[in-house]
């Protein structure tokens, strides 16, 4: 069944595609988040031309072939793009064929433990662990991630002595049951992340993400020598060699691709085959509640080295604003600190109606 129509509704902050075949039949997809509608030009110019005739059966192969006929274009910009349409083409397939997407990879519909995600560095520590305590108490949460360092900081902190203040305060204030994750958003180098790493050992912490700044493995390598918890990383990577490299060196414990900035569910798939081969389990990133956490739902139900949890984004309108009300009904409900994949067809959610009518249309037709 060819593709016959790739149509793009976008604001700056979202953008969802709509793939129809000739005979019809639709599927939704969505490019990555931020910068999404210079994203969604990039998608008709060097994404669309592409697919607009292909069979959608074939869409592995034309996926595989994208990177190379745009191969002057290398990185992220493209593979954004690109996510649009393989995600589009798998809700087809999911609504052609009457099954989640979960189980057209290969798992299925039902429960994944979650752990709820800070984005936050602008909050004390206590208040950061009175808020992660509330959803621990209102949602069941038993995992919590919250943020050390600053963003990109060069051994800088968000503010004098918050990263060893937070740690110990969240801690005590949740209690010794829960799993404790921190992430240092490529803020601190070698010798400053292993410091802080033991510190995060003394209070139980499991999971130290993207500790070094994430282009320099070399040094994300010593920090994973250096400690005994889950050194994680790879959010930010999306090519293969570099992932091939990354894991053969041993530059961190767990992988962590993120599906929209990969290129799609085929090219992560392939991430996280290429972990499964060599012993490493796969915690992808997913950092917002638009498509992408639907995304790794689906994904997380599927692959055999799935990781401990799935990232949940804890942040409201206040933070994202642009975030919220964008499906008819929300596919997000954590009960006992777990999120559900349903057996609705493909990814099981209907985008919102009132949100495509406000948003910036762009069509590309045989």
């Amino acid at each position: 069944m060819k593709i016959t129509k790739l149509e793009t509704f976008t604001n700056e902050f979202v953008g969802f595609v709509r793939l129809t075949t000739e005979d019809g039949k639709q599927g939704w997809g969505q490019v990555s988040t931020y910068n999404s509608d210079i994203t969604c030009q990039i998608f008709h110019r060097q994404i669309a031309p592409w697919a607009l005739g292909v069979e959608i059966e074939d869409i592995e192969t034309v996926i595989d072939k994208i990177p190379e006929h745009e191969h002057k274009y290398p990185g992220s910009y493209v593979l954004r793009a690109m996510s649009g349409l393989d995600t589009a083409a798998w809700d087809w397939r999911g609504k052609v064929a009457e099954k989640p997407v979960a189980e057209l990879l290969g798992g299925s519909a039902g429960t994944i433990r979650s752990y709820a995600s800070s984005m936050r560095r602008d909050i004390t520590p206590q208040d950061e662990a009175d808020r992660l305590n509330a959803l621990k108490d209102k949602y069941g949460f038993d995992a919590f991630k919250f943020r050390v360092g600053a963003e990109c900081g060069r051994d800088v902190d968000e503010w004098p002595g918050r990263t060893e203040e937070i740690v110990p305060t969240v801690r005590k204030t949740l209690g010794d049951d829960v799993s404790l994750l921190v992430d240092g958003n490529s803020g601190f180098s070698a010798k400053r992340a292993i410091e802080v790493g033991h510190m995060l050992e003394a209070n139980g912490v499991e999971h130290f993400e993207e500790p070094c700044p994430y282009w320099l493995m070399e040094e994300t390598k010593q920090v994973t020598e250096a400690l005994s918890l889950d050194v994680t990383g790879g959010e930010q990577d999306c090519d293969f060699q570099h992932w091939k490299r990354m894991m053969d060196m041993g530059a961190v414990n767990v992988i962590q691709p993120d599906i929209l900035y990969m290129g799609g569910m085929i090219r992560t798939m392939e991430v996280a085959k290429m972990g499964a081969e060599r012993g490493y389990k796969c915690t992808p990133h997913c950092a917002n509640l638009s498509m992408v956490t639907l995304f790794t739902m689906h994904l997380l139900r599927a692959i055999p080295n799935a990781g401990k949890y799935l990232e949940f984004s804890i942040e409201g309108p206040e933070y994202y604003p642009w975030q919220q009300e964008l499906f008819v009904k929300d596919p997000y409900q954590i009960i006992d600190g777990k999120a559900t994949v349903t057996d609705e067809p493909g990814w099981g959610v209907e985008i919102n109606p009132e949100w495509l009518a406000t948003s910036t249309y762009q069509i590309s037709e045989i």
